[in-house]
Protein backbone atom coordinates (compact mmCIF):
# COMPACT_ATOMS: atom_id res chain seq x y z
CA UNK A 1 0.00 0.00 0.00
CA UNK A 2 1.42 3.38 -1.00
CA UNK A 3 1.91 6.13 1.55
CA UNK A 4 -0.66 8.36 -0.15
CA UNK A 5 -3.23 5.59 0.18
CA UNK A 6 -2.48 5.22 3.88
CA UNK A 7 -2.88 8.95 4.37
CA UNK A 8 -6.21 8.86 2.52
CA UNK A 9 -7.45 5.99 4.68
CA UNK A 10 -6.41 7.81 7.86
CA UNK A 11 -8.35 10.89 6.76
CA UNK A 12 -11.35 8.72 5.91
CA UNK A 13 -11.35 7.26 9.43
CA UNK A 14 -11.22 10.79 10.87
CA UNK A 15 -14.21 11.84 8.78
CA UNK A 16 -16.27 8.75 9.65
CA UNK A 17 -15.52 9.15 13.36
CA UNK A 18 -16.62 12.79 13.38
CA UNK A 19 -19.95 12.45 11.51
CA UNK A 20 -21.92 10.98 14.46
CA UNK A 21 -21.08 14.02 16.60
CA UNK A 22 -22.90 16.47 14.33
CA UNK A 23 -26.62 17.07 14.77
CA UNK A 24 -27.30 15.74 11.26
CA UNK A 25 -25.15 12.64 11.79
CA UNK A 26 -25.91 9.16 13.05
CA UNK A 27 -23.95 6.74 15.17
CA UNK A 28 -24.24 4.10 12.44
CA UNK A 29 -21.10 5.60 10.89
CA UNK A 30 -19.27 4.59 14.05
CA UNK A 31 -19.58 0.93 13.00
CA UNK A 32 -17.17 1.44 10.06
CA UNK A 33 -15.07 4.39 11.24
CA UNK A 34 -12.07 2.31 12.38
CA UNK A 35 -11.99 0.07 9.30
CA UNK A 36 -9.73 2.33 7.15
CA UNK A 37 -7.31 2.67 10.05
CA UNK A 38 -7.37 -1.09 10.63
CA UNK A 39 -6.40 -1.64 6.99
CA UNK A 40 -3.41 0.65 7.51
CA UNK A 41 -2.45 -1.23 10.66
CA UNK A 42 -2.79 -4.60 8.92
CA UNK A 43 -0.71 -3.47 5.95
CA UNK A 44 2.07 -2.09 8.13
CA UNK A 45 2.13 -5.19 10.34
CA UNK A 46 2.50 -7.44 7.27
CA UNK A 47 5.20 -5.22 5.75
CA UNK A 48 7.09 -5.25 9.02
CA UNK A 49 6.90 -9.05 9.26
CA UNK A 50 8.09 -9.44 5.66
CA UNK A 51 11.06 -7.13 6.13
CA UNK A 52 12.11 -8.78 9.38
CA UNK A 53 11.71 -12.18 7.72
CA UNK A 54 14.17 -11.08 5.04
CA UNK A 55 16.61 -9.86 7.65
CA UNK A 56 15.92 -6.23 6.87
CA UNK A 57 15.17 -3.37 9.24
CA UNK A 58 11.46 -2.60 9.62
CA UNK A 59 10.45 0.81 8.39
CA UNK A 60 7.42 2.98 8.98
CA UNK A 61 5.16 3.21 11.98
CA UNK A 62 1.43 3.16 12.59
CA UNK A 63 1.92 6.00 15.08
CA UNK A 64 1.97 8.83 12.56
CA UNK A 65 -1.12 7.63 10.73
CA UNK A 66 -3.07 7.18 13.95
CA UNK A 67 -1.98 10.64 15.14
CA UNK A 68 -3.21 12.04 11.82
CA UNK A 69 -6.54 10.22 12.01
CA UNK A 70 -7.33 11.00 15.63
CA UNK A 71 -5.93 14.53 15.48
CA UNK A 72 -8.22 15.39 12.54
CA UNK A 73 -11.13 13.65 14.28
CA UNK A 74 -10.66 15.75 17.42
CA UNK A 75 -10.31 18.93 15.33
CA UNK A 76 -13.45 18.29 13.27
CA UNK A 77 -15.49 17.43 16.35
CA UNK A 78 -14.32 20.04 18.86
CA UNK A 79 -13.19 22.91 16.61
CA UNK A 80 -15.71 25.12 18.39
CA UNK A 81 -13.47 25.31 21.49
CA UNK A 82 -11.41 27.79 19.46
CA UNK A 83 -14.14 30.44 19.84
CA UNK A 84 -13.57 30.40 23.60
CA UNK A 85 -9.79 29.97 23.52
CA UNK A 86 -7.21 28.91 20.96
CA UNK A 87 -5.22 27.29 23.76
CA UNK A 88 -8.17 25.00 24.43
CA UNK A 89 -8.41 23.56 20.94
CA UNK A 90 -4.63 23.06 20.71
CA UNK A 91 -4.65 21.25 24.06
CA UNK A 92 -7.68 19.20 23.02
CA UNK A 93 -6.01 17.99 19.84
CA UNK A 94 -2.71 17.19 21.57
CA UNK A 95 -4.18 15.46 24.63
CA UNK A 96 -7.17 13.67 23.08
CA UNK A 97 -5.46 12.81 19.82
CA UNK A 98 -2.32 11.72 21.65
CA UNK A 99 -4.13 9.40 24.06
CA UNK A 100 -6.14 7.83 21.24
CA UNK A 101 -3.06 7.32 19.08
CA UNK A 102 -1.20 5.78 22.03
CA UNK A 103 -4.08 3.37 22.69
CA UNK A 104 -4.15 2.33 19.03
CA UNK A 105 -0.38 1.83 19.00
CA UNK A 106 -0.57 -0.42 22.09
CA UNK A 107 -3.19 -2.50 20.27
CA UNK A 108 -0.90 -2.69 17.22
CA UNK A 109 2.02 -3.84 19.37
CA UNK A 110 -0.11 -6.42 21.18
CA UNK A 111 -1.48 -7.82 17.93
CA UNK A 112 2.03 -8.24 16.54
CA UNK A 113 3.05 -10.20 19.61
CA UNK A 114 -0.09 -12.23 20.31
CA UNK A 115 -1.68 -12.69 16.88
CA UNK A 116 -5.08 -11.80 15.47
CA UNK A 117 -7.46 -13.35 17.98
CA UNK A 118 -6.09 -11.74 21.15
CA UNK A 119 -4.76 -8.80 19.18
CA UNK A 120 -8.11 -7.60 17.86
CA UNK A 121 -9.80 -8.38 21.17
CA UNK A 122 -7.21 -6.11 22.79
CA UNK A 123 -8.38 -3.15 20.69
CA UNK A 124 -11.83 -3.23 22.30
CA UNK A 125 -10.40 -3.93 25.76
CA UNK A 126 -7.70 -1.25 25.62
CA UNK A 127 -10.08 1.37 24.24
CA UNK A 128 -12.68 0.73 26.93
CA UNK A 129 -9.98 0.96 29.61
CA UNK A 130 -8.65 4.17 28.05
CA UNK A 131 -12.08 5.85 28.11
CA UNK A 132 -12.79 4.61 31.64
CA UNK A 133 -9.48 5.90 33.04
CA UNK A 134 -9.45 9.09 30.99
CA UNK A 135 -12.74 10.43 32.35
CA UNK A 136 -11.31 9.97 35.86
CA UNK A 137 -8.00 11.71 35.20
CA UNK A 138 -7.27 15.30 36.22
CA UNK A 139 -6.80 16.17 32.56
CA UNK A 140 -9.95 14.86 30.92
CA UNK A 141 -12.31 15.64 28.09
CA UNK A 142 -14.96 12.91 27.84
CA UNK A 143 -16.73 14.68 24.97
CA UNK A 144 -15.33 12.21 22.42
CA UNK A 145 -16.18 8.87 24.02
CA UNK A 146 -17.24 6.66 21.12
CA UNK A 147 -20.50 5.82 22.89
CA UNK A 148 -21.44 9.52 22.84
CA UNK A 149 -21.64 9.23 19.06
CA UNK A 150 -25.05 7.53 19.41
CA UNK A 151 -26.66 10.52 21.14
CA UNK A 152 -28.75 11.23 18.02
CA UNK A 153 -29.99 7.62 17.87
CA UNK A 154 -31.84 7.10 21.14
CA UNK A 155 -34.03 4.38 19.65
CA UNK A 156 -30.87 2.26 19.15
CA UNK A 157 -29.36 2.60 22.64
CA UNK A 158 -32.10 2.06 25.22
CA UNK A 159 -29.82 -0.56 26.79
CA UNK A 160 -27.59 2.27 28.00
CA UNK A 161 -29.70 1.88 31.16
CA UNK A 162 -27.55 -1.24 31.72
CA UNK A 163 -24.15 -0.43 30.21
CA UNK A 164 -23.95 3.35 30.03
CA UNK A 165 -21.96 5.05 27.28
CA UNK A 166 -19.17 2.47 27.40
CA UNK A 167 -21.65 -0.08 26.05
CA UNK A 168 -21.94 2.00 22.90
CA UNK A 169 -18.15 2.15 22.66
CA UNK A 170 -17.94 -1.65 22.89
CA UNK A 171 -20.70 -2.08 20.29
CA UNK A 172 -18.92 0.21 17.84
CA UNK A 173 -15.48 -1.39 18.28
CA UNK A 174 -16.65 -4.98 17.93
CA UNK A 175 -18.65 -4.12 14.80
CA UNK A 176 -15.57 -2.45 13.29
CA UNK A 177 -13.42 -5.50 13.99
CA UNK A 178 -15.98 -7.95 12.58
CA UNK A 179 -16.66 -5.91 9.44
CA UNK A 180 -12.94 -5.35 8.88
CA UNK A 181 -12.25 -9.08 9.03
CA UNK A 182 -15.08 -9.73 6.56
CA UNK A 183 -13.78 -7.13 4.12
CA UNK A 184 -10.19 -8.31 4.43
CA UNK A 185 -11.19 -11.91 3.72
CA UNK A 186 -13.41 -10.88 0.82
CA UNK A 187 -10.59 -8.90 -0.77
CA UNK A 188 -8.35 -11.98 -0.55
CA UNK A 189 -10.79 -14.62 -1.82
CA UNK A 190 -13.71 -12.84 -3.52
CA UNK A 191 -15.79 -15.68 -2.15
CA UNK A 192 -18.66 -15.66 0.30
CA UNK A 193 -18.00 -19.19 1.58
CA UNK A 194 -15.02 -18.46 3.90
CA UNK A 195 -16.74 -15.51 5.53
CA UNK A 196 -20.21 -16.93 6.20
CA UNK A 197 -19.57 -17.43 9.90
CA UNK A 198 -18.07 -13.95 10.25
CA UNK A 199 -21.07 -12.42 8.49
CA UNK A 200 -23.39 -14.28 10.85
CA UNK A 201 -21.49 -12.95 13.85
CA UNK A 202 -21.59 -9.40 12.49
CA UNK A 203 -25.30 -9.54 11.74
CA UNK A 204 -26.03 -11.00 15.15
CA UNK A 205 -23.90 -8.52 17.03
CA UNK A 206 -25.60 -5.66 15.19
CA UNK A 207 -29.18 -6.92 15.27
CA UNK A 208 -29.47 -8.26 18.82
CA UNK A 209 -28.67 -4.98 20.64
CA UNK A 210 -30.71 -3.08 18.05
CA UNK A 211 -33.80 -5.30 18.50
CA UNK A 212 -33.50 -5.22 22.28
CA UNK A 213 -33.34 -1.44 22.16
CA UNK A 214 -36.27 -1.01 19.77
CA UNK A 215 -38.43 -3.35 21.85
CA UNK A 216 -37.46 -1.53 25.03
CA UNK A 217 -38.13 1.84 23.38
CA UNK A 218 -41.59 0.78 22.21
CA UNK A 219 -42.58 -0.99 25.43
CA UNK A 220 -41.14 1.35 28.06
CA UNK A 221 -43.90 3.11 29.95
CA UNK A 222 -43.30 5.97 32.32
CA UNK A 223 -45.23 6.03 35.54
CA UNK A 224 -47.93 8.65 35.08
CA UNK A 225 -46.83 11.17 37.70
CA UNK A 226 -46.53 14.48 35.83
CA UNK A 227 -44.94 17.66 37.16
CA UNK A 228 -45.30 20.94 35.30
CA UNK A 229 -41.91 22.39 34.47
CA UNK A 230 -40.96 25.83 33.19
CA UNK A 231 -37.49 26.21 31.66
CA UNK A 232 -36.17 29.74 31.15
CA UNK A 233 -33.72 30.81 28.45
CA UNK A 234 -32.89 34.52 29.03
CA UNK A 235 -30.43 34.64 26.09
CA UNK A 236 -27.94 37.04 27.64
CA UNK A 237 -24.65 37.36 25.77
CA UNK A 238 -22.19 35.42 27.98
CA UNK A 239 -19.35 37.78 27.13
CA UNK A 240 -21.46 40.76 28.28
CA UNK A 241 -23.39 39.37 31.24
CA UNK A 242 -20.45 39.44 33.66
CA UNK A 243 -19.17 42.90 32.79
CA UNK A 244 -21.54 45.04 30.70
CA UNK A 245 -25.12 44.19 31.68
CA UNK A 246 -26.20 45.09 35.24
CA UNK A 247 -27.53 42.20 37.28
CA UNK A 248 -30.85 43.94 37.93
CA UNK A 249 -31.51 44.09 34.18
CA UNK A 250 -30.71 40.39 33.82
CA UNK A 251 -33.08 39.56 36.66
CA UNK A 252 -35.79 41.65 35.01
CA UNK A 253 -35.41 39.61 31.80
CA UNK A 254 -35.64 36.34 33.72
CA UNK A 255 -38.72 37.40 35.68
CA UNK A 256 -40.45 38.70 32.55
CA UNK A 257 -39.99 35.31 30.93
CA UNK A 258 -41.15 33.50 34.05
CA UNK A 259 -44.24 35.69 34.34
CA UNK A 260 -45.27 34.74 30.79
CA UNK A 261 -44.98 30.99 31.41
CA UNK A 262 -45.52 30.10 35.06
CA UNK A 263 -49.01 28.95 36.07
CA UNK A 264 -50.53 28.06 39.45
CA UNK A 265 -49.79 24.41 38.57
CA UNK A 266 -46.09 24.93 37.95
CA UNK A 267 -43.94 22.78 40.22
CA UNK A 268 -40.47 23.82 39.06
CA UNK A 269 -38.89 26.81 37.34
CA UNK A 270 -35.39 26.19 35.99
CA UNK A 271 -32.89 28.89 35.03
CA UNK A 272 -29.33 28.78 33.64
CA UNK A 273 -25.88 28.43 35.17
CA UNK A 274 -24.17 31.38 36.98
CA UNK A 275 -27.20 33.62 36.42
CA UNK A 276 -26.60 35.71 39.56
CA UNK A 277 -22.93 36.60 39.82
CA UNK A 278 -22.46 39.74 41.91
CA UNK A 279 -21.47 39.55 45.60
CA UNK A 280 -23.50 36.45 46.47
CA UNK A 281 -22.04 35.56 49.86
CA UNK A 282 -23.58 32.36 51.18
CA UNK A 283 -23.97 33.66 54.74
CA UNK A 284 -26.17 36.57 53.57
CA UNK A 285 -27.61 35.06 50.41
CA UNK A 286 -31.19 35.23 51.69
CA UNK A 287 -30.92 39.03 51.86
CA UNK A 288 -29.29 39.56 48.46
CA UNK A 289 -31.37 42.11 46.47
CA UNK A 290 -31.74 39.85 43.41
CA UNK A 291 -32.64 36.83 45.51
CA UNK A 292 -35.31 38.89 47.27
CA UNK A 293 -36.81 39.76 43.86
CA UNK A 294 -37.03 36.08 43.05
CA UNK A 295 -38.65 35.38 46.40
CA UNK A 296 -41.19 38.12 45.72
CA UNK A 297 -42.10 36.51 42.40
CA UNK A 298 -42.62 33.12 44.06
CA UNK A 299 -45.12 34.61 46.52
CA UNK A 300 -47.79 34.32 43.84
CA UNK A 301 -46.89 30.70 43.12
CA UNK A 302 -46.53 28.85 46.44
CA UNK A 303 -46.23 25.44 44.75
CA UNK A 304 -43.30 26.50 42.56
CA UNK A 305 -39.63 25.85 43.32
CA UNK A 306 -37.01 27.91 41.47
CA UNK A 307 -33.68 26.26 40.61
CA UNK A 308 -31.05 28.67 39.34
CA UNK A 309 -27.28 29.10 39.02
CA UNK A 310 -25.06 31.62 40.79
CA UNK A 311 -21.43 32.39 41.50
CA UNK A 312 -21.30 32.26 45.30
CA UNK A 313 -18.67 32.97 47.91
CA UNK A 314 -17.89 31.61 51.36
CA UNK A 315 -15.84 33.46 53.97
CA UNK A 316 -13.36 31.76 56.32
CA UNK A 317 -12.11 33.51 59.44
CA UNK A 318 -10.43 30.62 61.24
CA UNK A 319 -7.20 29.07 59.96
CA UNK A 320 -8.50 25.55 60.47
CA UNK A 321 -11.37 26.25 58.05
CA UNK A 322 -9.10 27.18 55.13
CA UNK A 323 -9.37 24.97 52.06
CA UNK A 324 -6.76 24.32 49.32
CA UNK A 325 -8.81 26.49 46.93
CA UNK A 326 -9.41 29.40 49.31
CA UNK A 327 -7.83 32.76 48.52
CA UNK A 328 -6.72 35.58 50.85
CA UNK A 329 -8.55 38.88 51.18
CA UNK A 330 -6.16 41.84 51.03
CA UNK A 331 -3.33 39.74 52.48
CA UNK A 332 -5.25 39.45 55.78
CA UNK A 333 -6.17 36.41 57.84
CA UNK A 334 -9.57 36.13 56.21
CA UNK A 335 -9.88 33.90 53.17
CA UNK A 336 -12.72 32.98 50.84
CA UNK A 337 -13.79 30.34 48.35
CA UNK A 338 -15.74 30.95 45.16
CA UNK A 339 -18.19 28.36 43.85
CA UNK A 340 -20.10 27.70 40.68
CA UNK A 341 -23.35 26.92 42.46
CA UNK A 342 -26.95 25.93 41.93
CA UNK A 343 -29.61 26.83 44.49
CA UNK A 344 -33.30 26.27 45.11
CA UNK A 345 -35.80 28.84 46.37
CA UNK A 346 -39.21 27.69 47.57
CA UNK A 347 -41.96 28.59 50.03
CA UNK A 348 -39.58 28.04 52.95
CA UNK A 349 -36.85 30.43 54.03
CA UNK A 350 -34.12 27.80 53.64
CA UNK A 351 -31.98 28.07 50.51
CA UNK A 352 -30.73 24.69 49.34
CA UNK A 353 -27.39 24.93 47.54
CA UNK A 354 -25.04 22.69 45.56
CA UNK A 355 -21.50 23.49 44.37
CA UNK A 356 -20.29 22.27 41.00
CA UNK A 357 -17.58 19.71 41.66
CA UNK A 358 -16.63 18.30 38.25
CA UNK A 359 -14.79 21.33 36.94
CA UNK A 360 -13.60 22.22 33.46
CA UNK A 361 -9.87 21.67 33.03
CA UNK A 362 -8.05 24.92 32.30
CA UNK A 363 -11.12 27.04 33.04
CA UNK A 364 -12.23 26.25 36.58
CA UNK A 365 -9.24 24.21 37.68
CA UNK A 366 -5.55 23.79 36.91
CA UNK A 367 -4.77 20.05 36.77
CA UNK A 368 -1.69 18.86 38.62
CA UNK A 369 -1.33 22.39 39.99
CA UNK A 370 2.01 21.73 41.69
CA UNK A 371 3.63 20.37 38.54
CA UNK A 372 1.99 22.70 36.01
CA UNK A 373 2.00 25.93 37.98
CA UNK A 374 4.02 27.61 35.22
CA UNK A 375 1.02 27.15 32.88
CA UNK A 376 -1.47 28.90 35.17
CA UNK A 377 -1.49 32.05 33.03
CA UNK A 378 -2.80 30.02 30.11
CA UNK A 379 -5.99 29.05 31.95
CA UNK A 380 -8.99 30.97 30.69
CA UNK A 381 -11.66 32.87 32.50
CA UNK A 382 -15.17 32.25 31.17
CA UNK A 383 -18.30 33.57 32.77
CA UNK A 384 -16.58 35.05 35.76
CA UNK A 385 -15.18 31.67 36.71
CA UNK A 386 -11.97 31.58 38.70
CA UNK A 387 -8.97 29.36 38.35
CA UNK A 388 -9.63 27.70 41.71
CA UNK A 389 -13.33 27.23 42.33
CA UNK A 390 -14.23 25.35 45.47
CA UNK A 391 -15.99 22.00 45.27
CA UNK A 392 -17.90 19.58 47.43
CA UNK A 393 -17.12 15.89 47.82
CA UNK A 394 -20.65 14.56 47.35
CA UNK A 395 -23.69 15.05 45.13
CA UNK A 396 -26.84 16.35 46.72
CA UNK A 397 -30.39 16.83 45.50
CA UNK A 398 -32.85 19.64 46.21
CA UNK A 399 -35.88 18.46 48.16
CA UNK A 400 -39.43 19.72 47.62
CA UNK A 401 -40.98 20.99 50.87
CA UNK A 402 -44.41 19.86 49.63
CA UNK A 403 -43.93 16.18 48.77
CA UNK A 404 -40.25 15.33 49.17
CA UNK A 405 -39.55 15.12 45.42
CA UNK A 406 -35.82 15.44 44.75
CA UNK A 407 -34.12 17.08 41.76
CA UNK A 408 -30.47 16.67 40.82
CA UNK A 409 -28.87 20.05 39.96
CA UNK A 410 -26.35 19.02 37.29
CA UNK A 411 -24.17 22.01 36.37
CA UNK A 412 -22.90 22.29 32.79
CA UNK A 413 -19.77 20.15 32.27
CA UNK A 414 -20.94 17.62 34.86
CA UNK A 415 -23.64 16.40 32.48
CA UNK A 416 -21.01 14.88 30.16
CA UNK A 417 -19.87 12.37 32.84
CA UNK A 418 -22.24 9.42 32.88
CA UNK A 419 -21.24 7.66 36.10
CA UNK A 420 -20.81 10.99 37.88
CA UNK A 421 -24.44 11.90 37.15
CA UNK A 422 -25.64 8.58 38.58
CA UNK A 423 -24.62 9.84 42.03
CA UNK A 424 -27.38 12.45 41.88
CA UNK A 425 -29.85 9.61 41.42
CA UNK A 426 -28.42 6.62 43.25
CA UNK A 427 -26.90 8.42 46.26
CA UNK A 428 -28.82 11.70 46.47
CA UNK A 429 -32.17 10.23 45.40
CA UNK A 430 -33.05 12.57 42.53
CA UNK A 431 -36.40 11.91 40.84
CA UNK A 432 -35.60 14.41 38.07
CA UNK A 433 -32.38 15.72 36.55
CA UNK A 434 -32.04 19.47 35.95
CA UNK A 435 -29.12 20.53 33.76
CA UNK A 436 -28.22 24.20 33.97
CA UNK A 437 -25.57 25.54 31.62
CA UNK A 438 -24.18 28.48 29.68
CA UNK A 439 -23.04 27.30 26.25
CA UNK A 440 -22.82 30.63 24.45
CA UNK A 441 -19.03 30.85 24.62
CA UNK A 442 -18.76 28.68 21.50
CA UNK A 443 -21.11 30.76 19.34
CA UNK A 444 -23.51 29.06 16.93
CA UNK A 445 -21.38 25.96 16.38
CA UNK A 446 -21.89 22.26 16.97
CA UNK A 447 -20.64 22.53 20.58
CA UNK A 448 -23.94 23.52 22.18
CA UNK A 449 -25.82 21.00 20.02
CA UNK A 450 -23.55 18.18 21.14
CA UNK A 451 -23.92 19.21 24.77
CA UNK A 452 -27.71 19.15 24.52
CA UNK A 453 -27.61 15.76 22.78
CA UNK A 454 -25.59 14.23 25.63
CA UNK A 455 -28.46 15.06 28.02
CA UNK A 456 -30.48 12.38 26.20
CA UNK A 457 -27.89 9.80 27.23
CA UNK A 458 -28.18 10.78 30.90
CA UNK A 459 -31.99 10.44 30.65
CA UNK A 460 -31.73 6.89 29.27
CA UNK A 461 -28.97 5.74 31.63
CA UNK A 462 -30.91 6.76 34.73
CA UNK A 463 -34.48 6.72 33.36
CA UNK A 464 -34.93 10.24 34.64
CA UNK A 465 -36.75 13.04 32.89
CA UNK A 466 -34.45 15.98 32.19
CA UNK A 467 -35.20 19.71 32.25
CA UNK A 468 -32.31 21.58 30.63
CA UNK A 469 -31.86 25.35 30.87
CA UNK A 470 -29.12 26.91 28.72
CA UNK A 471 -28.62 30.67 28.85
CA UNK A 472 -28.43 31.07 25.06
CA UNK A 473 -29.81 27.65 24.07
CA UNK A 474 -30.39 24.86 23.43
CA UNK A 475 -32.87 24.41 26.29
CA UNK A 476 -35.02 21.29 26.31
CA UNK A 477 -37.43 18.96 28.07
CA UNK A 478 -36.43 15.31 27.69
CA UNK A 479 -38.39 12.24 28.74
CA UNK A 480 -37.09 9.01 30.27
CA UNK A 481 -36.53 7.41 26.84
CA UNK A 482 -34.27 10.27 25.78
CA UNK A 483 -36.85 11.88 23.49
CA UNK A 484 -36.94 15.66 23.30
CA UNK A 485 -40.49 16.73 24.10
CA UNK A 486 -39.78 20.44 23.64
CA UNK A 487 -36.83 22.55 22.57
CA UNK A 488 -35.86 26.22 22.64
CA UNK A 489 -33.51 27.07 19.80
CA UNK A 490 -30.21 28.87 19.73
CA UNK A 491 -30.03 32.57 20.64
CA UNK A 492 -33.68 33.05 21.52
CA UNK A 493 -35.07 34.89 24.53
CA UNK A 494 -37.75 32.37 25.34
CA UNK A 495 -38.83 29.55 27.61
CA UNK A 496 -40.57 26.20 27.69
CA UNK A 497 -43.51 24.86 29.66
CA UNK A 498 -44.37 21.18 29.75
CA UNK A 499 -44.91 18.15 31.93
CA UNK A 500 -42.30 15.58 32.89
CA UNK A 501 -42.93 12.38 34.83
CA UNK A 502 -41.25 11.59 38.12
CA UNK A 503 -39.43 8.28 38.53
CA UNK A 504 -38.13 6.44 41.61
CA UNK A 505 -36.72 3.28 40.00
CA UNK A 506 -32.96 2.78 39.90
CA UNK A 507 -31.52 1.32 36.70
CA UNK A 508 -28.72 -1.24 36.60
CA UNK A 509 -26.34 1.45 35.35
CA UNK A 510 -27.37 3.85 38.12
CA UNK A 511 -26.55 1.17 40.69
CA UNK A 512 -23.37 -0.23 39.14
CA UNK A 513 -21.93 2.53 36.96
CA UNK A 514 -19.16 1.87 34.43
CA UNK A 515 -18.67 -1.80 35.24
CA UNK A 516 -17.52 -2.44 31.65
CA UNK A 517 -14.64 -0.04 32.19
CA UNK A 518 -13.60 -1.74 35.40
CA UNK A 519 -13.57 -5.14 33.73
CA UNK A 520 -11.66 -3.75 30.74
CA UNK A 521 -9.06 -2.14 33.00
CA UNK A 522 -8.42 -5.45 34.77
CA UNK A 523 -8.17 -7.28 31.43
CA UNK A 524 -5.82 -4.59 30.12
CA UNK A 525 -3.38 -5.22 32.95
CA UNK A 526 -3.54 -8.98 32.31
CA UNK A 527 -3.11 -8.59 28.56
CA UNK A 528 -0.18 -6.20 28.84
CA UNK A 529 1.58 -8.48 31.33
CA UNK A 530 0.94 -11.46 29.09
CA UNK A 531 2.25 -9.54 26.07
CA UNK A 532 5.49 -8.71 27.88
CA UNK A 533 5.93 -12.27 29.16
CA UNK A 534 5.09 -13.76 25.76
CA UNK A 535 7.63 -11.49 24.13
CA UNK A 536 10.46 -12.83 26.28
CA UNK A 537 9.26 -16.45 26.03
CA UNK A 538 9.22 -16.15 22.25
CA UNK A 539 12.78 -14.87 22.30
Amino acid sequence: MKRIHRIGLALLSALLLSIPFFSWGTGLFMFVAFIPLLFIEDDMARRRAELIGKGKKARGSITWYSILAFGIFVTLTTYWVYFATWVGIVASVIVNGGYMALTFWVFHYTRRKLGDRLGYASLAIFWLAFEFLYIRAQINFPWLLLGNGFANDVILIQWYEITGTLGGTLWALVMNILLFKILRQWIKTHSFVPIRSKVSWAVGFFMIPLLISVIRYMSYEEKDEPYEMVVLQPNIDPYAKFTDLPQEEQTAILLRLADSLVTPNTEYIVGPETFINQNVWQSTMHTHPEVLKLYDFLQDYPRAKLVLGATTYKLYSATEDYTPTSQPINQGRHRYDSFNSAFQLDETSMIQIYHKSMQVTGVEKMPHANLLKFLSKLTIKLGGTMRSHGTQAFRNAFVSPQDGTCVGPVICWESVFGEYVTDYVGEAGANFLFIITNDGWWRNTSGHRQHNAFARLRAIENRRSVARSANTGISSLIDQRGRELARAGWWEETGLRGSLNRNDHLTFYTRHGDFLGRIATLLTVILLLYTIVFRYIKK
